[in-house]
């Protein structure tokens, strides 16, 4: 009876040390991320805006969750967030149009230790509707696109960061033109602008010491007419581009020259070809780990996914995943890559799906989380 006793305590011991250890460390994995979430306030043409302003939320990085925590500012249209290089500013548009005044503005908040934002300034965008924040690689240097008006705005982020103008930019075509965003290349030596009016994307160089833009030998790239590029993400070597065109919701690949010039090489759908409605493309964004693309569709109300080839940066499409929801406008992938939240603008809730890290492909988690008219989701760092 003792022998078996002792043999019964010798397999519990041993099972403990295997299986507790085991437990231990999967608690130790689920950290929490802040993520703010960008929002219309008021009903404008194109949206029935019903949000307070910038809302906070918690994502555990263990099961996907997110938590509310609460409202931290209250500000008109922050369409777009970003978070500044350090993790301790966050940089919110508030997106007005011609019926608000003759400009938009650019808001500066300090991150406090509860998650709450500070205010600490606001400025004039130069246009209406401003729609993107960039930031270069450094962090020192911020800029602004107005969807009206054809300007991009150039700022300098001070040690306190609050932001200072330095540069204005005008697009040609004023009138035409759409600045939707910009993007700044790995090297942080070219600053690349989405212009949705013109079907361009034009190419400045970054002078790193002042964030001036400088236009680059080649000016411009042309898509095709009706193309609509809207926002760029760049590959994990920093040899190619990718860009998600609106408004005939297909990806164009570019290889990056050496002078940083862009050279397209690819055309690739977002939508599945039997699809024949309306659709506006939106957001693009490459996981963490480099092998995948994803865009989202609003209209078709999904997430395609792509791979990457490693050595020509071509795309080939592995899925086209259904939100839970209407009109997807950003959405983010979680830090860790295990994890993607789609923003749904019309329906007022963000759809997750987990992310399979060997194919890329998309598993939707059987519940939303509601929050009203969500456009852009922004992670911060862990804690």
């Amino acid at each position: 009876m003792n022998n078996k006793r002792h043999i019964c305590l010798i397999v519990s011991l041993i099972i403990g040390s295997v299986v507790y250890p085991q437990m231990k460390k999967e608690v130790l994995q689920d950290s929490i991320h802040r993520m703010y979430v960008g929002t219309y306030t008021k009903k404008e043409g194109h949206v029935d805006g019903k949000a307070k302003g910038i809302y906070l939320l918690n994502q555990h990085s263990s099961n996907g969750k997110l938590d509310f925590v609460n409202t931290a500012a209250e500000i008109v249209n922050p369409s777009f967030v970003k978070v500044g290089k350090q993790g301790k500013y966050v940089y919110a548009v508030s997106e007005l149009g011609p019926a608000d005044g003759s400009t938009g503005f650019v808001h500066s908040f300090e991150i406090q230790p509860d998650g709450n934002l500070k205010s600490i300034g606001k400025l004039p965008t130069g246009g209406l509707a401003p729609c993107h924040i960039a930031l270069d690689r450094s962090g020192k240097y911020a800029f602004v696109s107005n969807y009206l008006g054809g300007v991009v705005m150039v700022y300098k982020t001070g040690e306190n960061g609050a932001l200072v103008q330095s540069q204005e930019i005008k697009l040609e075509n004023p009138e035409k033109a759409n600045a939707h965003s910009v993007k700044i290349s790995r090297d942080n030596r070219y600053a690349y602008i989405a212009d949705l009016g013109n079907d361009r994307i034009w190419i400045y160089t970054l002078n790193s010491k002042s964030g001036e833009l400088e236009p680059h030998s080649q000016n411009f790239v042309q898509l095709g007419k009706g193309a609509g590029p809207r926002h760029l993400s760049m590959g994990k070597n920093g040899n190619y581009a990718y860009s998600i065109n609106e408004l005939n919701s297909t990806v164009t690949v570019f290889k990056i020259l050496k002078d940083g010039g862009l050279e397209v090489i690819q055309a690739i759908s977002s939508l599945p070809a039997s699809y024949q409605s309306k659709n506006s493309a939106a957001d693009i964004h490459i996981h963490p780990n480099g092998k995948f693309l994803y865009v989202s569709n609003r209209g078709h109300n999904s997430i395609a996914g792509y791979e990457i080839d490693p050595g020509t940066g071509m795309l080939s499409r592995i899925e086209i995943a259904p939100i839970a929801g209407k009109t997807p406008r950003n959405f983010a992938i979680a830090p860790s890559g295990r994890y993607l939240y789609a923003a749904s603008q019309d329906t007022g809730n963000i759809s997750i799906f987990e992310i399979s890290q060997k194919s890329g492909k998309l598993k939707i988690q059987p519940s939303v989380f509601e929050i009203p008219t969500p456009v852009c989701l922004e992670f911060t760092k862990s804690y």
